[in-house]
């Protein structure tokens, strides 16, 4: 029967923490018989890394496949925990710990090319042998430091018009315009717009979508060190107004969304160098009778205010659960 009969970390559910605010919890370690000098640590640990493959020599006679990666560490601390006369008896032992978040540090992300991921490790080590581990992953929220690449704009308005033709030689202007207080906001924040379409045909128009999509763009090195990026774009949210819009009318459709609680923030040299961020608010009106379609894209700021507090951050559900690896 092994010595150490389990070990557990505590920590506050369901909890997001922002960069730079304190992540306290405690070390609860079982044992079914007594333990002479044990290491007991706990650990911080954070990181990111990106990997995809692309084609190279496509233009000649022969290709092959590529992989570019790259890696970053962003937080790595530890602590050992005091064993007085360096024994433990049979039972249950509790450690307190608590460690200091970095101040700039990327959100925690995942994709299929890359993520970032922030975990707590402890473990239980006797003899040099690793009786017991356990780790939990955190949920961590960037924080922004006030230089943004594109400026935020309050109010905001933006508009496209497009000729189109349909009935084979009838021609028309529909114009789609987007209005916003503001195209700056932090994570869990309300997005409220309004949508003016103007329908100058004598075609009814019957769905307007409004999505907020955000494009990440990689920096990889393939085994030549040769610097390389790619770019992939995701819908995070979309509403669709199936309001009618009357030949030769004009309608304004409010809407708004919730933001996600975490997300990454706007640009990104924050991210080590290995992604940057950017988001668009997207309205399209469909033409199916033309073939065609008008679109207007608003640029959307996301940003973080720095802590305020040494305590964990809002609750979410769903935090990422934790991943047992024990070896006795």
């Amino acid at each position: 029967m092994s010595v150490v009969k389990s070990i557990e970390l505590l920590l506050p559910k369901d909890a997001i923490y922002l960069a730079g605010s304190s992540v306290k919890g405690q070390v609860v370690l079982t044992l079914n018989s007594t333990l002479v000098n044990p290491v007991v640590k706990v650990e911080l640990v954070g990181r990111g890394y990106v990997e995809w493959k692309e084609e190279t020599g496509a233009s000649r006679d022969y290709s092959r496949d590529v992989i570019c990666n790259n890696k970053a560490d962003y937080v790595h601390k530890t602590k050992t925990f005091p064993v007085k006369d360096n024994w433990l008896s049979a039972g249950s032992h509790i450690f307190d710990f608590h460690f200091n978040l970095p101040p700039r540090l990327p959100s925690t992300f995942s994709s299929r090319t890359g993520h970032v991921s922030y975990f707590i490790q402890a473990s239980c080590m006797g003899r040099e042998h690793v009786l017991a581990k356990r780790r939990m992953y955190l949920l961590v929220q960037g924080t922004s430091d006030g230089h943004q690449e594109s400026p935020a704009q309050n109010p905001l308005l933006v508009e496209a018009e497009r000729k189109v033709s349909y009935n084979c030689c009838s021609q028309g202007t529909i114009s789609l315009q987007i209005q916003m207080e503001k195209n700056s906001f932090v994570p869990g924040e309300k997005v409220a717009f309004t949508t003016e379409i103007n329908n100058q045909t004598s075609k009814c128009i019957k769905t307007v979508v409004v999505a907020l999509y955000g494009h990440v763009q990689y920096e990889g090195f393939t085994p030549k060190a040769e610097r390389r990026l790619r770019v992939d774009s995701s819908e995070l949210l979309r509403q669709e107004a199936n309001t009618p819009i009357a030949p030769f009318a004009t309608t304004k459709i409010v809407g708004a969304f919730n933001l996600p609680l975490l997300l990454s923030v706007s640009g990104g040299a924050r991210d080590g160098g290995i992604m940057t961020t950017h988001y668009e608010l997207v309205g399209t009106v469909h033409l199916p009778w033309s073939l065609s379609s008008v679109k207007v894209t608003v640029p959307i700021i996301i940003t973080s205010a720095p802590r305020d507090s040494s305590s964990c951050q809002l609750p979410e559900a769903g935090v990422v659960p934790e991943s047992p690896e024990r070896q006795n």
